[in-house]
């Protein structure tokens, strides 16, 4: 029996939200996650070096970012998808096995290039599949649902890292990351994938031309630069943030193992951020510039805080810019067409990834002669520059 056209796009849907969700959840489902910072100053790291290595990080993916996502456009979506998560295990496997300054900076360096294989591809990917079934008014919810879980993975990370880190240290808290990283990558081999790639001049003169049509895009088109800078001025300053967080909770003066826990606090209202993803599609700019502003206000004060209830609002502004993120992906995948949707995606990256690496050497400036609950609030006020500069433009 033959299927009726609308009964096959919703299995369609159905097998790509799916399959979705559940890598969403795997790539993030990382024990590391709420212990990395606490491992690399364990290993006796001074803060000039962890920031360094978190912008090892980011430099990785300023210098792969736009040829990954041109890449993406001239070739399988799909592969880099599985690809990344295998690099990422192995890095993860480096840190705990050969815990030094030096598997530090490899293990970054395999996370930044799966990392910059995955980003632009992911949402591209997604995109042009909901469009081809005739369904791309469903993308902001879709990802935001998928982001949703990929938080929930983090969230449930962080409750099971602190028992599992008291039974087995590290090694046990690594040896789960990895295996997690390893199941994320099979479940990439599931995404469904239509689009008929180029062939044209080559499989690298393709990624070339698709990289040079992309950029000359976004120069004509005023309204895809705005939505590129859009991104990274809202992703970036958080980001980076998120990775001083547990250095953030232990300045509190709670014991180590209980740094997991507190980390809830932040990352349950970055989840509902997430889901708030498609209802908040309807808020213009001037609602995601208060938004912006309230999310400042909340990591001042809740940083400045330096307790437990500050923690909590440093989380809920986490959250506003976290929804402010998925809202800005929206705008920028509306306004690109699908010969240059990962490129001009993973251009939007690339601003965020410098945009980054400069938080991480602020942070290393100002941390040393301050305390951490002093940066981070400090830290908020280019969130307060954007929403002026929001409903200046609105």
């Amino acid at each position: 029996m033959t299927l009726s056209p609308a009964r096959a796009r919703a299995g369609d849907l159905r097998r790509l939200t799916t399959t979705l969700y559940a890598y969403a959840f795997l790539d993030e489902f990382v024990l590391l996650y709420p212990v990395y910072a606490l491992l690399f100053s364990d290993a006796g790291l001074s803060l000039w070096q962890i920031s360094s290595l978190f912008a090892l990080w980011s430099v990785t993916g300023v210098l792969l970012e736009v040829p990954s996502g041109a890449w993406a456009d001239a070739v399988s979506r799909r592969t880099l998808l599985w690809l990344g998560p295998l690099l990422t295990a192995t890095g993860f496997a480096l840190w705990v096995t050969v815990p030094s300054y030096g598997a530090f900076a490899v293990g970054f360096v395999l996370y930044g290039v799966a990392g910059a294989l995955g980003s632009g591809a992911l949402e591209a990917l997604v995109y042009d599949e909901l469009d081809r079934m005739g369904a791309a008014d469903r993308y902001a919810r879709v990802m935001g649902r998928a982001r949703a879980a990929g938080l929930v993975a983090v969230t449930a990370a962080m409750g099971l890292a602190g028992p599992v880190f008291a039974q087995g240290g590290y090694p046990v808290v690594g040896a789960a990351s990895v295996l997690a990283c390893l199941a994320a990558a099979a479940v990439a081999t599931c995404f469904p994938e239509h689009r008929v790639r180029p062939t044209a001049d080559g499989e690298g003169g393709g990624r070339a031309a698709t990289l040079r049509s992309g950029l000359a895009g976004a120069h004509r088109d005023g309204s895809v630069r705005g939505a590129l800078l859009l991104v990274p001025a809202v992703a970036a300053v958080w980001g980076a943030l998120d990775e001083y967080t547990p250095l953030l909770i232990r300045d509190t003066g709670v014991a180590d193992g209980t740094v997991p826990y507190l980390l809830l606090l932040v990352w349950v209202p970055v989840t509902a951020g997430s889901l708030l993803a498609g209802p908040a599609e309807r808020l213009g700019t001037t609602g995601l510039a208060v938004l912006l502003a309230g999310g400042a206000l909340a990591l001042a004060v809740g940083a400045a805080a330096r307790t437990p209830a500050g923690i909590a609002l440093v989380g809920l502004a986490f959250g506003c810019f976290q929804l402010a993120g998925v809202l800005a992906d929206v705008r920028l995948q509306h306004r690109i067409d699908d010969s240059r949707r990962a490129t001009l995606t993973s251009v939007a990256g690339l601003g965020t990834e410098l945009v980054t690496v400069a938080v991480y050497g602020a942070y290393a400036v100002l941390g040393g002669p301050a305390a951490h609950g002093t940066v981070f609030a400090v830290l908020a006020l280019p969130y307060l520059l954007t929403a002026l500069v929001l409903l200046r433009h609105r």
